[in-house]
């Protein structure tokens, strides 16, 4: 029986896990307006919108570990004093310069909060069922908190100030602080060894490189493979495959990659990744169709666009109802199919009178997703001994990033040659030509947008298709490795050190 001072803990930890969510994407729909405020050019503000998101890639592998190390609820409290304070800092910014600085901060910050409210939910919850629950509210806080970003953003943004968005991370965080000392209890490895700081180097500039090389590839489009974000790409490979050599090697390894010989593990992990590309590349082309073919605001798209993140979280709150009944891989996998259909729905948009089929599609989509995100990450955090839980979420934290960096580089690059294919190369973007009809007579911008719009279709049908078929090889991958009995990747762990509350 749960207690119910582990359920108020899970509501503490359920709190930066929605919050960082939801300031990542309340940043987009606020990034106009600071921009304009603080005369940030193209270049800052992409740094602005993805500095956060490329220290996080490259700092949650580190943090991860190190709470094993040093401790967890100390880590978390570290993230959530620094996510508050630098929140206040990035509201009152005064120029583009100190907001990258400042946003970059704060992804040192949520490198601390993400991997540590996960492996603390291993702490509150040993048994499997419960675990399971709770790993599915902490899955629905992400998705919701990433769906309600945008909606938040602009209803402060209406009534307040841009630096509204910051601040509003800062009351949760302060509650986490106030009652995470008396609800959160500390766990640490017993004996975690020395952290090897080459590791650490490593891991930090492989996955800098790797991200920042496949979202700059993306922004150079189909204009010609950039040089500096492709050398980027082959050196942060070349870089993460010596990281992987020299974890294979180490008896006290920063990440543990001997637990992806364990295959329904490595299945789980493969899946979240390509997951996370297909909902992202998705998610990018149907937030610029509800835009730009539909002409619906950006708020109206916010609003419309929210059913995905509302779907996924859906999903996830009900997967452990749904494992009671089916195994778990087996409800994954359909889940996963589900998710097919979704993708196929996006396939048949057509016309003005597309929108409830956009949006049917895009929650079909999400909602089949859930029980990979809730489920998958409960086996795979049951995968491990306690004490090492926070490395194992880095790797589940790990995946999630790649996966939405990918999803926005390989199919908005995909959706762009299908563009530039259907439009004659005529136009760069569905966005660019929108721009230009502005300045046309009517007859021959209604001739353009017609033109570009029919071919911005085609790029979300084929975008719809691969999605499809990704989640239809991802069910059958779950399917395919799942175990034949139940075990855990790291049956000779090292037992943990519990040191109580203090």
């Amino acid at each position: 029986m749960t207690s119910t001072r582990a359920r108020l803990g899970l509501a503490v930890l359920m709190l930066p896990t929605l919050i960082v969510a939801l300031d990542t994407t309340a940043l987009l729909l606020a990034l106009p307006r600071l921009s304009a405020d603080l005369g940030a050019s193209n270049v800052q503000q992409l740094w602005i919108s993805d500095g956060y998101g490329f220290t996080v890639a490259g700092l949650v592998i580190t943090m991860g570990t190190l709470g094993d190390r040093l401790g967890r609820r100390r880590l978390l409290l570290t993230g959530a004093a620094a996510f508050a304070a630098l929140s206040v800092a990035a509201a009152f910014t005064t120029g583009p310069l100190m907001l990258i600085v400042v946003r970059a901060l704060l992804g040192v910050a949520g490198a601390c909060l993400a991997p540590s409210t996960l492996a603390l939910i291993t702490n509150l919850f040993r048994e499997d069922r419960e675990r399971g629950r709770a790993i599915a509210l902490w899955a629905s806080c992400q998705f919701a908190g990433g769906a309600l970003g945008p909606v938040l953003a602009g209803f402060l943004l209406q009534h307040f100030w841009w630096g509204s968005v910051f601040l509003a991370a800062v009351p949760p965080m302060a509650v986490v602080l106030l009652a995470g000392p008396f609800l959160l209890p500390e766990f640490r490895g017993e004996r975690s060894g020395r952290l090897d700081l080459v590791s650490v180097g490593l891991s930090m500039a492989a996955m800098l490189l790797m991200v920042y090389g496949v979202k700059q590839l993306a922004v150079a489009g189909t204009d010609g493979v950039r040089a500096v974000p492709a050398a980027a790409l082959v050196v942060g490979a070349a870089l993460g495959l010596v990281f992987v050599r020299r974890q294979l090697r180490l008896d006290v390894p920063l990440l543990d990659l001997r637990l992806l010989r364990n295959r329904p593990f490595l299945a789980v992990l493969v899946s979240l990744v390509l997951a996370g590309v297909a909902m992202a590349g998705t998610g990018l082309l149907v937030t610029q169709y509800l835009q730009n073919v539909l002409g619906h605001s950006p708020v109206a798209s916010a609003l419309l666009f929210a059913p995905m993140g509302v779907a996924v979280a859906a999903g996830t709150m009900t997967a452990p109802l749904l494992a009671r009944r089916v195994p778990q891989p087996l409800a994954i996998a359909g889940g996963l199919a589900v998710s097919a259909l979704g993708g196929l729905l996006l396939a048949a948009v057509d016309g003005p009178g597309s929108q409830p089929l956009v949006v049917a599609g895009v929650s079909v989509l999400a909602l089949g997703a859930g029980p990979l995100f809730a489920l998958g990450t409960g086996l795979v955090m049951g995968a491990v001994a306690p004490e090492r839980a926070g490395s194992v979420a880095s790797m589940s934290e790990t995946g999630n990033y790649l996966g939405g960096s990918l999803g926005f580089a390989l199919l908005g690059v995909l959706a762009a040659v299908v563009y530039r294919d259907r439009t004659g190369g005529t136009s760069d973007s569905l966005a660019a030509a929108v721009a230009e009809a502005d300045h046309l007579p009517a007859d021959r911008a209604a001739e353009l947008l017609r033109t570009a719009r029919t071919a911005f279709t085609a790029s979300l049908h084929t975008t719809g298709l691969v999605a499809a078929g990704i989640f239809a090889l991802l069910a059958v991958l779950v399917l395919a490795l799942r175990p034949g009995t139940p075990a855990r990747a790291d049956a000779e762990a090292e037992a943990e050190e519990p040191l109580g509350v203090s």
